[in-house]
């Protein structure tokens, strides 16, 4: 009965469980931090395009219009909402360190990456995208301590 017990359980758990895009934490101990950052320059251009469709869709009434304009939207805070997740459950939970170098840079300019993506959600203004990136490039200068090169 007990192993059946477990076994319903692990299914259950198997069925339910959201994946996580942003790493394990097991803590498995393999890490890509620049794969990371990539995917976060890749997420930013996604809100970026995001943005300047719905622009272009603002005002229009027809079904097919409106449409695209949700999932514009949609599309835009998903995307965001990935960037903030990656901060949160890859870098803040796993990889900056309290008493590593320069950990108070670190989390201002992590946090500060949140904050940027937060604003990505609450506004259409392409000036929160730049401000993404600016955020994204600052935390990453702060995190590696060099230029970045990101390409998605």
């Amino acid at each position: 009965m007990r192993n059946t017990i477990y076994f319903a359980m692990a299914m259950l758990l198997a069925f339910t469980a959201k994946s996580g895009s942003a790493h394990c934490e097991v803590p498995c101990g393999i890490y890509d931090d620049e794969r990371r950052f990539v995917s976060m320059i890749e997420d930013h251009s996604t809100i970026e395009k995001a943005i300047a469709q719905i622009d272009e869709l603002a005002g229009k009434h027809d079904a097919q219009d409106l449409n695209q304009l949700v999932r514009w939207v949609t599309t835009k805070e998903d995307h965001a909402t990935r960037i903030q997740q990656t901060i949160a459950q890859y870098f803040m939970t796993q990889r900056l360190k309290a008493d590593g170098e320069n950990y108070t840079k670190k989390l201002t300019t992590a946090h500060a990456v949140m904050v940027a993506a937060m604003k990505c959600k609450q506004t259409a203004a392409p000036e929160s995208a730049v401000a993404l990136k600016k955020a994204i490039h600052d935390f990453y200068r702060a995190y590696e301590g060099k230029e970045p090169h990101l390409h998605p």
